[in-house]
């Protein structure tokens, strides 16, 4: 597991807008979740046919309201054509939105992690790993505030980690002690 994220260091979120097949708006552009929550949680998965995967997003799902009071939005993003995407919405129902990437634009971005050298490059069943990244919106730009690539299939941190992780940044938050009384 590889865990970067210190609350000090923050750098500006790679701008995207990708199809969603789930709930909100399609397409959905970072732009769009800048005005609207304070935190989004970018779930980049490996591909369509990954049961470690499709066990993350269901276990997300039964979640979402954790996530919902703290102002925050669960973006699964998986690297997959629009209608791959689409099948995952119509089997799992997911309450939030769920993003295609089927160019992998937005995954290599945010450096998502793959194993075998060009090989996993050119194959996600083999080569794409997980990788988890919270994102603070509450300024005028998102910063990346957490990220976590996994070293292997099955490494992704729990919900339980995401959850306190946007809890201890909400408490990070400082007050203008000049526009209201500290």
């Amino acid at each position: 597991m590889t865990s970067t994220g210190s609350h000090d260091e923050l750098v500006v979120a790679p701008e995207f807008e990708l199809p969603n097949v789930g709930v909100g708006p399609d397409p959905l552009s970072l732009d769009r979740l800048v005005d609207r929550v304070d935190f989004a949680v970018l779930l980049f998965l490996r591909d369509y046919h990954c049961p470690k995967c499709k066990q993350q997003v269901q276990t997300l799902a039964e979640e979402a309201r954790q996530f919902a009071e703290l102002d925050a939005a669960v973006l699964p993003i998986l690297p997959e054509p629009v209608e791959r995407a689409g099948e995952w919405q119509s089997q799992f129902d997911l309450p939030f939105p769920l993003l295609a990437d089927p160019e992998k634009d937005v995954a290599d971005e945010y450096d998502q992690p793959t194993r075998y050298g060009k090989l996993g490059e050119i194959h996600d069943l083999i080569g794409r790993l997980p990788e988890s990244v919270i994102l603070d919106t509450r300024g005028d730009e998102a910063e990346i505030v957490y990220t976590y690539q996994g070293d292997d299939l099955g490494d992704r941190p729990d919900i339980e980690t995401l959850v306190a992780e946007i809890d201890t940044l909400q408490e990070t938050f400082v007050f203008d002690c000049s526009l209201v009384d500290c």
